[in-house]
């Protein structure tokens, strides 16, 4: 056989030996080994196992304040409509957990702890004192809303009619359930009450309220009654234009004067020129009403020991105006005493039973006036 015969053949390709025997992308990184399948998914459900287990103690441990949280949500505002109304009366000193364990046991709220817990967190620590009218079943909320509005209030009727004298008044708010008289009269002569139109100097309130009919609480104290009064007096005054007289402390005592003595609205400014005409002359007043107050008052009959009485409200014996008004005055005699009739007049004298007077000139003619009015019976 010759070379020609044999068929050439390939050579064999030697198989290749390590790595590269291995298709690269088979092979993992250097260093890290393929895990398993199922590792991942082991690793994972026994992390959701832990969470859920953390879950589950944390849900355990907040379970009693969210316990608390609602519990507390509930007394405060209590589902559903309050209930029938129930009166409570808190005595004065009474502090907000004794307050509590009232309004629990009258039904009012569910539960004095959490009064305690939302008053203190609140701010609220301060009740009056006093009757409240509330409702069963109401929530501390509402309870708490409703005693910060206050006690419920009982009114009594302080009837003060034009007229009347300082002490008569006083004695008027003295009757008055828990007060005095004469704590009224205290707080007047100590000037912790004023009028401002009452001259430096003068602590008397007399004629410096005003006549009216008030609805006196039952918390109205003393002071506040008399301030109530006389703060009236000053705002009704100013309207009427007190604070424009020249000297508006002589105004009122002018305005007390006619007060007593006139009887119709008529009159006042005729009384009121009578009083200023004599005063610019320099004679006596001699009003009646003068001595009847400077004797201390009463409704008897003028006497002659009480015309002789010693005392500077005595104007048959003094010259010029007492040294305060006599009396409260009404709107008809401040303003007649702020603008006296442009009358001549000097004397009056009481001329029929509806109250008129008959003014004269002359003490001749106020002579005839008064014998007319004896002989009809009007006066004696």
């Amino acid at each position: 056989m010759t070379d020609d015969d044999v068929s050439p053949t390939s050579p064999t390709e030697p198989t290749p030996i390590g790595p590269a025997a291995v298709d690269p992308s088979d092979v993992s990184p250097i260093g890290v080994l393929a895990a398993p399948a199922g590792g991942s998914q082991r690793r994972t459900r026994r992390s959701h196992r832990r969470t859920g287990r953390i879950l589950l103690v944390l849900g355990v441990l907040l379970l009693p304040f969210v316990a608390i949280a609602g519990w507390l949500w509930y007394q405060i505002d209590p589902p559903g409509t309050p209930g029938r109304v129930v009166v409570v009366t808190i005595p004065a000193g009474e502090g907000v957990s004794a307050i509590g364990d009232r309004l629990e046991a009258r039904g009012v709220i569910g539960s004095a702890f959490a009064f305690g817990i939302y008053t203190r967190v609140a701010g609220h620590q301060r009740f009056q004192a006093g009757e409240y009218r509330l409702r069963r079943d109401s929530g501390v909320r509402a309870a708490v809303a409703a005693l910060e509005r206050g006690p419920r209030q009982h009114y009594v009727s302080l009837a003060l009619p034009p007229g009347l004298t300082f002490t008569e008044i006083s004695e008027r708010i003295g009757a008055l359930p828990g007060r005095s008289a004469e704590r009224v009269r205290q707080i007047a002569a100590a000037g912790s009450v004023r009028s401002r139109f009452a001259p430096s100097g003068v602590t008397s309130l007399e004629g410096l309220t005003w006549p009216d009919t008030y609805a006196i609480s039952d918390h109205d104290d003393e002071t506040q009654i008399l301030t109530r009064i006389v703060r009236a007096f000053d705002d009704h005054a100013t309207r009427l234009g007190l604070a424009q007289a020249s000297d508006p402390y002589h105004a009122v005592i002018v305005a007390s004067l006619i007060q007593r003595e006139a009887g119709i609205d008529e009159d006042r400014p005729k009384i009121a020129a009578v009083v200023e005409n004599r005063l610019r002359l320099g004679m006596p007043l001699q009003i009646d009403a003068t001595v009847v107050y400077a004797r201390g008052g009463g409704r008897a009959p003028l006497t002659s020991a009480d015309f002789n009485v010693v005392s500077p409200y005595n104007t048959y014996k003094v010259t010029g105006l007492p040294p305060t008004p006599i009396s409260t005055v009404t709107a008809a005699s401040l303003t007649a005493a702020l603008h006296p009739a442009d009358v001549p007049y000097l004397y009056y004298v009481l001329t029929d039973a509806s109250g008129r007077h008959a003014f004269a000139v002359t003490f001749a003619e106020h002579q005839r006036n008064i014998a007319d009015s004896r002989r009809r019976g009007v006066i004696k």
